[in-house]
C-alpha cells in the first residue's frame, strides 16, 4: 500500500498539473483507484515468494489486471484521445514500476510482455510531430524511436508495444529451432547504475512458432502505425551459422519491414567470431543470396542489417565497414551489449556476473563506436543507434553521431511506458533548439564543420 500511495501521489501531481479539469479529475482518480483496491491480494504483502514463478500464477495472484498494471491500463479512459488523459495514463503506468521490482528480473520481463500482449498498457493516440517523421529504405517511420530486440523475443506483444508510440519494434532474436537458453538466474538488475546484465543465451520458441504467430497477425492487420523488424540468431549447438540465418530469412522475411542478422550477442559461444572479415563476408553472401532469391512485390525485399558489438577493435570496425560497404548491406545496428565492466559496475552488486551489460553505462562507448562507423562508411550506410538511451538528449546524441533510427530497451524496463512519449518530446526540443526541422537533417551533424 505504501508503494500504491506513492504511485497515487505521482498520478495526482500529473493530474493537478493539467489545467481546467476540476471535478473531472476527481472522478478520474476514483475510477482508477477503485479497480486497484479490488485487485490487491487479500494476503496483504506482495513479496516475490508469494507471487510465484509462473506468469499465469502471478497474474491470478495479483488480479486480472493486477496491481502492477492497474493504474496504467487507465480504467474508464482507454478510448479517450484527449492529450491530458494520455499523459496521465502513461505517467500512472510508469508509477507502478516499483511494484514490478518486487519480482526478479526475468519474471518482471515476462509479466511486462504478458501485459503488452493483452493490450493492458496505455495506448498512444497523440500523433507524432512532423519533425520526427523518418523515411528510410522506402519505409516511413512516424518517429525514429524503436524498441530493441530482446524484449519481445517471440513476437507475442508487437501491437501492444506499438500502441505505446514506438516508431518500430524489433522481435527476436529468433533461432531456427526452439532452445531454452542459458540456466537461470540469467538477468541481473543494477538499479543504482541503471544497468542490466543478462545472459539469456537466445532463448527462443523457434522460427515455426514465431512464423505462425506473425502469419496470424498479418491476416488480422491489427496495427498499421508501426514497423516491425525481425532479429535472427543461430542455435547454440549449430555448426552451420549461415544455414541458421538462411532458415530464419526463408521463414520470416515476408513478415518483416527489416531484417537483422545478430552476430554480436556475447551469450552464444563463438557468435562474435562471425564479425571477422572473412567469416562475415562468407556469411553475408549466403544470407543476401537467400533473401534476394525469394519472390518480392513492388516494394522489394526487406532491408538487411547487421547488429555489431561495442567491443570491436579499430581493425574489426574497419573490416565490418569494408564488408558491409562492398556487399551493400542495408544498415548496421550499433550496438549490442558489452562484455566490458566499467569500475562503477565491477564494484556493484551483481557487477561481476557474466553476460552482456546494457543500460546507461553503455551510452558513451556505443555512441563512440557509432560515430566511428559513420566515418568508416562515409555516411553511406544507414545506422541504428542502440545502447544506453534513456532521454531525448541521448537519442539526439546518437542521431548527431550518425544514427537515422534509435533503439532502447533497458531504460524502458526501468522507467516504464511514460519513457516513450517523454523521449519523443525531448527529442523534438533538441531538434528545435539546434534549428533542425527534421531528424534527417540532424543525422551525422556532429561530423560536419562550418566555415
Amino acid at each position: 500500500w505504501k508503494t500504491l500511495r506513492n504511485a497515487s501521489v505521482i498520478v495526482g501531481r500529473s493530474w493537478d498539473a493539467q489545467e481546467g479539469h476540476g471535478e473531472r479529475m476527481d472522478r478520474a482518480r476514483d475510477q482508477v483507484a477503485s479497480p486497484m483496491r479490488a485487485s490487491v491480494p487479500k494476503h496483504g504483502k506482495c513479496a516475490p515468494k508469494q507471487l510465484g514463478k509462473d506468469v499465469h500464477e502471478l497474474v491470478e495472484e495479483i488480479g486480472t489486471v493486477g496491481v502492477a498494471f492497474g493504474v496504467g491500463t487507465g480504467i474508464g479512459f482507454t478510448v479517450s484521445d484527449q492529450p491530458w488523459v494520455r499523459h496521465v495514463l502513461f505517467e500512472a503506468s510508469s508509477a507502478t514500476v516499483p511494484l514490478i521490482r518486487l519480482l526478479d528480473g526475468e519474471t518482471a520481463h515476462l509479466l511486462a510482455v504478458w501485459a503488452a500482449k493483452h493490450r493492458l498498457l496505455p495506448k498512444e493516440m497523440r500523433p507524432d510531430p512532423e519533425c520526427l517523421r523518418t523515411v528510410l529504405w522506402g519505409r516511413e517511420f512516424s518517429n525514429p524511436i524503436g524498441l530493441a530486440a530482446g524484449f519481445d523475443k517471440n513476437g507475442e506483444a508487437i501491437d501492444g508495444l506499438l500502441d505505446l508510440g514506438f516508431g518500430h519494434v524489433e522481435v527476436g532474436s529468433v533461432t531456427p529451432k526452439p532452445q531454452p537458453g542459458n540456466p537461470k538466474p540469467r538477468v541481473f538488475r543494477l538499479v543504482d547504475q541503471r544497468a542490466v546484465i543478462n545472459r539469456y543465451g537466445f532463448n527462443s520458441e523457434g522460427v515455426e512458432e514465431v512464423h505462425g504467430r506473425l502469419a496470424r497477425r498479418l491476416s488480422q492487420r491489427t496495427n498499421e502505425l508501426g514497423l516491425v523488424g525481425i532479429n535472427l540468431g543461430k542455435n547454440k549447438t549449430s555448426e552451420d551459422a549461415a544455414a541458421d540465418y538462411v532458415t530464419g530469412i526463408k521463414r520470416l522475411a515476408r513478415f518483416a519491414d527489416y531484417l537483422v542478422v545478430n552476430i554480436s550477442s556475447p551469450n552464444t559461444p563463438g557468435l562474435r567470431a562471425l564479425q571477422g572479415r572473412k567469416q562475415l563476408e562468407t556469411l553475408l553472401k549466403q544470407v543476401l543470396h537467400a533473401r534476394n532469391a525469394m519472390t518480392w512485390g513492388i516494394r522489394g525485399p526487406p532491408p538487411l542489417l547487421i547488429k555489431i558489438a561495442p567491443d570491436l577493435s579499430e581493425e574489426d570496425l574497419e573490416d565490418v565497414a569494408a564488408v558491409a560497404t562492398r556487399l551493400r548491406v542495408d544498415g548496421l545496428i550499433v550496438s549490442n551489449t558489452t562484455v566490458a565492466r566499467p569500475p562503477e559496475i565491477s564494484s556493484a552488486k551483481h557487477g561481476e556476473e557474466t553476460g552482456g551489460l546494457s543500460g546507461k553505462p553503455l551510452m558513451e562507448s556505443s555512441t563512440n563506436v557509432l560515430h566511428r562507423m559513420y566515418e568508416l562508411t562515409n555516411g553511406r550506410i544507414p545506422l541504428v543507434g542502440c545502447g544506453g538511451v534513456s532521454s531525448g538528449e541521448d537519442a539526439y546524441a546518437k542521431i548527431c553521431a550518425g544514427a537515422s533510427l534509435v533503439q532502447l530497451y533497458t531504460s524502458f524496463a526501468f522507467d516504464g511506458p511514460a519513457l516513450v512519449p517523454r523521449i519523443k518530446r525531448e527529442l523534438v526540443e533538441c531538434l528545435r533548439r539546434d534549428g533542425w526541422s527534421s531528424v534527417s537533417e540532424a543525422v551525422g551533424s556532429a561530423h560536419r564543420t562550418t566555415a
